[in-house]
């Protein structure tokens, strides 16, 4: 069972701790409910009268993905904004390269997809092909692909950045772009399944 991962947010710089620690609490929300939804589906009453339309089943399995899919997405976000900040280098800037043709056009449609999403942007390298893809998401359970590793991911629901940055979306990005631990994003890439690229 998921318990709460713990991040140091003191290596976070633009964004304050009141802001991350609100995010953090919410994070913590999915954690427990999550924990909450499997001991219902335990309960073998709650198999009862299946439907497609309505039926206990139903919400249990859409609010069992829509609050795993929370979790895990909201430790690989804090996971690639905490720690040591290096400047991007190694097999991430190759591929970034190789694949968007130069670090700032990633950056640009990174930025300008995290302006037209409602929830998340992700990062991911694509086991069918080794090629890296920005994927947006509407929300936690709506626009995932499968068969795709996360390397790098952005949460741009309201309540990531509202606290500081109101509704200046952009500029939340900007700095999220500043934190982030390229680090974590080789180790991230260097556990993903090694794909001959295509």
């Amino acid at each position: 069972m998921y318990k709460p991962q713990v991040f140091n947010f003191n290596t976070v710089d633009g964004i304050s701790k009141k802001q991350l620690e609100e995010h953090y609490a919410l994070y913590e929300g999915y954690v427990n409910k999550f924990a909450e939804i499997n001991n219902l589906l335990k309960d073998k009453e709650n198999y009862e009268n299946p439907s497609a339309t309505y039926s206990t089943l139903r919400s249990l399995k859409k609010g069992e993905s829509f609050s795993l899919n929370g979790i895990i997405l909201h430790q690989l976000y804090f996971g690639n904004i905490t720690g040591k900040k290096p400047k991007i280098y190694g097999r991430i800037l190759d591929m970034i390269n190789r694949d968007f043709g130069s670090y700032d056009n990633f950056v640009e449609m990174f930025t300008n997809t995290g302006l037209s999403m409602r929830g998340w942007v992700v990062l991911i390298q694509g086991d069918y092909n080794g090629k890296l893809r920005i994927i947006g998401q509407d929300s936690h359970d709506d626009g995932t692909v499968y068969n795709g590793k996360p390397i790098l991911v952005l949460d741009v629901y309201e309540h990531a950045y509202m606290i500081d940055f109101g509704i200046d979306r952009k500029e939340y990005i900007k700095v999220f772009f500043d934190n982030i631990n390229w680090d974590v994003v080789n180790k991230r890439l260097e556990t993903a399944k090694t794909v001959a690229y295509r």
